[in-house]
């Protein structure tokens, strides 16, 4: 399955629409609705998927749409629903030509590894009594992908997909390793917060009284 989806998203990414079995915009122009479209299903963890990805591309003002979007589907789970509707404002979100064929690929890539090495194991991790939690750390991730440090939204954004797929697969590893990636997040967020902040001050006690 994941691999004829690679495949898909391959095919769009070369602008080929009739391979891909959608209607792709001749100038690769797709928003996060029609992202959800080459997947074929609007499940959570596909749109965690497609959110957390997304929130890595340097494209001004994404990161704050996808985290409210992420923030909406972590509440999702935390009401016990696999399904969300995608909210008209983030499913109208588009990319550029350049970040558009980059994502494909990327999206591409992770499935094909996810095909490779992920399988179903450690089933504790993802039972359904740790749906609460798991929500609960989708939260926190997209607070951290919502504050505005260099680079901060990458390890946050790989501890979703991880998350994700390790729900998709059943996958408690994966599970595990999305915790681990979160961890570094908040750590180097901590960090580099509390760097900015003793910069600051040094800064300002240097201004002239």
């Amino acid at each position: 399955m994941n691999r004829a989806l690679a495949q898909t998203l391959r095919d769009a990414a070369q602008s080929n629409p009739r391979s891909a079995g959608t209607s792709v915009p001749a100038d690769l122009r797709l928003s996060v609705s029609d992202l959800v479209n080459l997947h074929g299903a609007s499940s959570g963890p596909v749109l965690l998927m497609l959110m957390a990805v997304l929130a890595t591309l340097p494209v001004a003002g994404a990161g704050m749409v996808l985290s409210l979007g992420i923030f909406l589907l972590a509440w999702t789970w935390l009401c016990g629903h696999d399904q969300m509707p995608l909210p008209p404002r983030l499913g109208r979100l588009t990319l550029n030509p350049t970040w558009t064929r980059r994502c494909l690929q990327g999206l591409a890539w992770v499935y094909e590894q996810a095909e490779r090495w992920l399988r179903p194991r450690w089933a504790l991790g993802t039972h359904r009594r740790w749906r609460p939690l798991w929500g609960a750390w989708m939260a926190l991730m997209a607070l951290l992908i919502f504050i505005p440090l260099p680079f901060g939204n990458v390890l946050p954004a790989i501890s979703l997909v991880l998350l994700s797929l390790g729900w998709m697969f059943r996958d408690g590893l994966a599970l595990l390793l999305a915790g681990t990636f979160g961890f570094a997040a908040m750590v180097y967020a901590v960090s580099l917060s509390h760097l900015l902040t003793a910069l600051v001050q040094q800064a300002w006690a240097r201004l002239p009284a």
